[in-house]
């Protein structure tokens, strides 16, 4: 199972992005999935995550200004991010559990992409 990030860019403060991650592979299927994001000097930190029935959870500093949704038939994860901040920057880095037939239950993390704040 891979997962590829994609939708990072550099925004101004008030403005929006929308992060992707899709998986892809063969016989498996996406249980939780999940946002992080790393900030220079900052250790890696929980955004947002989504189970595979829909519920969500966020960090305090994002409630209210990011949302977390999932397209299961595509395996995809999306972050919408509204109201950036600078202290938003940072690379973000998509995560998902999973299962196999095997079964093999795993965890795969995406490469991250970059998101820029300016003020």
């Amino acid at each position: 199972v891979q997962l590829q990030a994609s939708g990072g860019g550099m925004v101004q403060s008030g403005g929006s992005l929308r992060l992707s991650c899709a998986a892809s592979g063969s016989r498996f299927r996406i249980n939780d999935m999940n946002w992080h994001r790393q900030a220079p000097g900052k250790q890696r930190e929980l955004v947002a995550g989504i189970t595979s029935g829909g519920s969500t959870n966020y960090a305090d500093s994002v409630k209210g200004r990011f949302t977390i949704s999932r397209d299961n038939a595509k395996n995809t994860v999306y972050l919408q991010m509204n109201n950036l901040k600078p202290e938003d920057t940072a690379v973000y880095y998509c995560e998902a559990d999973y299962t196999t037939p095997d079964p093999v239950v795993g965890r795969v993390w995406g490469q991250g992409t970059l998101v820029t704040v300016s003020s």
